[in-house]
């Protein structure tokens, strides 16, 4: 069901948005694309109409004994889950829903998770969303319909156009089908616990666990804000690594990656059924769902991620080994902060401008890349901007 009050345009096939987006750009009229609108808030988007693809959610083809699915992006990101998971697959990049986070009222679809770029835990074993993609269809800002890609790994000539869509929040293209690259699901899965770390501390640790051997397939720190929040409503601090695999390599590493971390103190180790209670909310940061402040999601290099909340107050939720910080601040430099560790940051919700302003280079190219595709500004104009 789409997050929205207002009436939206509606179309149930690739010929349709065309047909739509030709529309809107004769009568110069601007179009905020979406699919549940979970993530509306992140970008001050500035249209005369909304363009739902919630219509567009078929599973066009899957083939599980090749790896490949194709979807049409208004797939609720929740059924292709438990499809994939049917045949003992999964979405390599651990896709987080997050519309708890944001009070949203949708259901996230693989069309607006693809867009957004949005990986999970797993990201720093499996890659991003971006590298999952082979392929797509879409309807450009000029009303054409054009495809990149196929249903291949090894595809690609000249540009690869999926990875310039990931990202790009629907301000480019409309995409009307996507083909993802899918993995066999780990038969077991492990993960430690330690206790009462600093932030420093804690990302030497997760430092230490990935320069291992063991193959660590997530690693997140909750500081004692963020760990005594429901639902984990833990005493203290808690820093958490994963291993997954096959049952008999998942218990060597663990003992390993146990006997690697023991300078670091107690540690404690949660079975496969905790274990994946215990990362469906870091995930989706179920910590600061109900916080006011205003929300950020800041990406830096991993081992300058505690700097970032030495640099602005608030709290934090380390994911990606400190990569990823979601931050709950009030205070209005998170963006020159992210900039200075060399990483950038996003306000998710808040009064924060939601992208970083471009430096002057990277702006001209965006500008470019934007004419090329979208000449008339038809698509979410003001979402990045």
């Amino acid at each position: 069901m789409l997050d929205v009050a207002e009436r939206a345009i509606t179309p149930d096939s690739a010929e349709a948005v065309q047909a739509a987006v030709a529309e809107a750009g004769a009568a110069g009229r601007t179009l905020e694309v979406v699919g549940s609108g979970t993530k509306r808030s992140v970008g001050a988007v500035r249209s005369d109409d909304v363009l739902s693809l919630e219509k567009l959610r078929k599973v066009v083809d899957y083939q599980p004994e090749e790896l490949v699915l194709t979807v049409q992006p208004g797939v609720r990101l929740a059924d292709l889950e438990k499809l994939v998971d049917s045949e003992g697959q999964m979405l390599p990049f651990e896709p987080p829903h997050l519309a708890k986070l944001l009070g949203a009222k949708g259901r996230a679809t693989i069309g607006g998770t693809v867009a957004a770029n949005l990986s999970g835990p797993r990201r720093i074993r499996a890659g991003a969303a971006r590298d999952h993609v082979l392929g797509f269809s879409g309807v450009t800002g000029r009303g054409e319909i054009f495809k990149a890609g196929g249903k291949v790994v090894k595809n690609v000539t000249g540009y690869d156009l999926g990875k310039l869509m990931a990202g790009s929040w629907g301000t480019l293209a409309v995409m009307t089908e996507i083909t993802l690259k899918v993995l066999p699901a780990p038969r077991a899965e492990a993960t430690l616990l330690l206790f009462g770390l600093p932030d420093a501390r804690a990302n030497e640790a997760m430092t230490a666990a990935l320069g291992s051997a063991a193959e660590v397939s997530a690693a997140a720190h909750l500081p004692g804000y963020a760990a005594a929040r429901p639902p984990l409503k833990a005493a203290m601090a808690v820093t958490a690594v994963r291993v997954e695999g096959f049952e008999a390599s998942v218990a060597a590493r663990a003992e390993n990656l146990r006997a690697l971390l023991r300078p670091f103190g107690r540690i404690e180790r949660l079975d496969e059924a905790h274990s994946r209670d215990f990362w469906t909310p870091v995930r989706e940061v179920e910590a600061f769902a109900k916080d006011p402040r205003p929300l950020w999601r800041v990406s830096v290099p991993p081992a300058l991620g505690w700097e970032l909340a030495e640099a602005v107050s608030g709290d934090v939720l380390y994911d990606w080994a400190g990569g990823l910080v979601w931050v709950l601040t009030e205070d209005p430099h998170v963006h020159a902060a992210a900039r200075i560790l060399g990483g950038h940051a996003q306000c998710w919700r808040g009064a924060g401008a939601a992208f970083p302003p471009l430096e002057p280079g990277l702006a001209t190219l965006s500008g470019r890349v934007k004419a090329a595709f979208d000449p008339l500004g038809v698509l979410n104009p003001g979402r990045m901007s």
